[in-house]
């Protein structure tokens, strides 16, 4: 993707509404041709602007202003590269469990849940979540109400269970996997939340001390290579559901299709959590307006769209109102 565009582009429609700082530094880089010169020096997957964007702020970089940030871009250029090319874009946003959740439910437990991409594996805890519909549908976990509270705004009725989902195993793959226990790998997924997300900022925490009292089963490896094999482990007579958000759009096309090839001929569901254009052959079953996709996440079953999510799991507009729970 030209770097340019993709600035521009990340600006308008990632962090608009999101973010005025990133908005703003993201504006800024589309018309610096200077600074634009410097990021083109990365590989294209490193371009990106979260990944510049988080590496400097972890850095120091001053949330100010884009002349004051483009100073200390330059100045410091040559650390940010360098943490660029090591780090990636693992944000662990326990948030997007609000609108796996109707999805979730509409499987038969128990539950397997096999996560790829899964950075820290913050998102492999739905059970262990609280959750806040509309601001009036509250949902807890069997033991109480939880340190972590989601709220997500919905539109279409989607089917909340009545109950979390019963999770019997949980495991992830990451190129990198995160430690929650690591005081380092933790302060990189702070530095990934946007400037002016506190609230966002503080659940990150809370999610990381609740997944610290019983650290999730993470293997390192390529998803595709890995997944078959943890499907494979996974206990009997149980559902067994592999899930990802945001992650394959940092695949090429053919390793997307690849991915999906082969998750789709083992034996469990599948759920992608994925921005438009990620996942073409899904995009295409899409009734809903061009306007309404806009800025959204595209969530789906086997295939199947169901719902139009927020990026970080704020909202869900139900595109499926079927409740029959598919074959477990």
């Amino acid at each position: 993707m030209d770097t340019l565009r993709w600035y521009r582009s990340f600006a308008e429609v990632e962090a608009r509404g999101n973010s005025e700082v990133y908005e703003e530094w993201g504006n800024g880089v589309s018309e610096d041709p200077a600074v634009l010169a410097l990021i083109d020096r990365l590989p294209e997957p490193r371009r990106q602007p979260n990944l510049i964007f988080g590496a400097s702020r972890h850095l120091g970089a001053p949330v100010a202003p884009y002349a004051s940030f483009r100073r200390w871009l330059r100045e410091n250029w040559s650390a940010v590269e360098q943490l660029a090319r090591i780090r990636t874009t693992q944000t662990n946003e326990a948030g997007r469990a609000a609108v796996l959740l109707p999805v979730l439910g509409l499987l038969k437990g128990p539950l397997s849940l096999i996560e790829v991409g899964a950075s820290a594996g913050l998102c492999l805890y739905p059970d262990r979540y609280s959750y806040l519909y509309d601001g009036e549908k509250y949902l807890h976990p069997v033991d109480g109400p939880s340190t972590v509270l989601l709220e997500c705004a919905t539109t279409g009725s989607p089917p909340i269970p009545e109950r979390v989902p019963d999770v019997v195993y949980r495991a992830g793959i990451d190129l990198n996997p995160l430690d929650v226990r690591d005081t380092d790998d933790m302060r990189w997924l702070e530095s990934l939340v946007w400037p002016e997300q506190d609230n966002r900022r503080q659940r990150l925490r809370d999610a990381a001390a609740l997944a610290r009292v019983d650290p999730p089963h993470l293997v390192r490896g390529d998803l595709t290579a890995a997944v078959a094999d943890l499907v494979r482990r996974a206990p009997q007579n149980t559902t067994v559901v592999v899930y990802h958000s945001a992650v394959l759009n940092y695949l090429t096309l053919t390793a997307r299709e690849e991915f999906a090839e082969t998750v789709r001929a083992l034996p469990c569901h599948w759920i992608a959590n994925e921005g438009l254009g990620v996942l073409p052959e899904v995009d295409t079953k899409l009734t809903a307006s061009p306007h309404a996709r806009r800025g959204k996440f595209v969530v789906s079953l086997d295939g199947t769209p169901r719902g139009l999510a927020g990026g970080h799991g704020q909202s869900l507009d139900w595109l499926d109102q079927t409740r029959t729970a598919p074959a477990g």
